[in-house]
């Protein structure tokens, strides 16, 4: 299904240019797994809004998500087992420099992610470490997108920010089998901010996994930082705020009490 000696050497061929990329290290890699692969994973993809998905609906984001194995299509099962696997760890190591890269069977903010008309993710910084396993470090997203024919003016372009948040670098069409591979760290600013205005039937789809890193010892929590851009108006910036304030508030309850996603999306998907 995935040749992974081909993807080893596109890794390799593509270190240096990885490494040296602005504003942080990433790669936009197209045609990324074979075709069939790409179409059957698309075909699986649900194209409800149905209780298999998670809700992430607050003032910083609009999405759904899946991360379930159980819930999803055979296909996209083994895309997932195959993107997790040592022989896949080996590629994105080539790729990245990283060594000791650890997959998230839970996949925790990962998975299937869907944004309809009208969704949007503010720009921001990952969360630096994993909310169950407190030792593990994040250092790595993998975005795998699953939109045939998508049109700039819908929106949706992965955006790409300098570390002071005064000046977007790249703009990246989230296009069918268009991979985009990138180092996580504390100013790594991305999203896509501003409402899909896609058709009503279409939809944002990728495949989203994160790899971390064993510390040994515990990790800080650092939740998700979002952040306005320049232009955005002084009662957004405070509105942004707060909602990063709530959401340090419900990783923290996440990583120390029983609380999980699926709790909170039944609150969530009233709104």
């Amino acid at each position: 299904m995935i040749d992974f000696d081909v993807l080893l050497r596109s890794a390799h061929a593509r270190h240096a240019d990885y490494a040296s990329a602005s504003p942080f290290p990433h790669t936009v890699w197209d045609n990324f797994l074979p075709e069939e692969v790409a179409e059957a994973v698309s075909a699986e993809f649900p194209a409800n809004t149905g209780d298999a998905w998670n809700h992430y609906h607050h003032y910083n984001e609009k999405k759904l998500a899946i991360k379930s194995l159980a819930q999803m299509g055979p296909s996209t099962r083994a895309v997932f087992e195959a993107l997790q696997s040592d022989e896949f760890r080996g590629v994105i190591r080539a790729l990245s420099g990283m060594d000791d890269l650890i997959s998230d069977p839970d996949l925790d903010g990962a998975g299937l992610h869907m944004i309809r008309r009208g969704g949007f993710l503010n720009i921001h910084a990952d969360f630096q470490s994993h909310t169950k396993n407190r030792h593990w470090s994040r250092q790595l997203n993998l975005l795998w997108y699953l939109n045939k024919d998508w049109q700039e003016e819908w929106n949706g372009n992965l955006e790409l920010w300098n570390e002071d948040m005064t000046t977007r670098i790249h703009s990246i069409l989230p296009a069918f089998n268009r991979c985009v591979i990138f180092s996580t760290q504390g100013k790594t600013f991305h999203g896509h901010p501003n409402p899909l205005a896609c058709p009503e039937h279409n939809a944002r789809r990728s495949l989203a996994l994160y790899y971390f890193r064993d510390e040994e010892d515990e990790c800080a929590l650092t939740p998700t930082n979002y952040q306005p851009r320049p232009q955005d108006s002084g009662v957004k910036r405070i509105l942004i705020a707060m909602d990063r304030q709530l959401v340090r508030g419900y990783s923290f309850l996440k990583r120390y009490t029983s609380l999980n996603d699926g709790l909170i999306d039944r609150i969530l998907k009233r709104f």
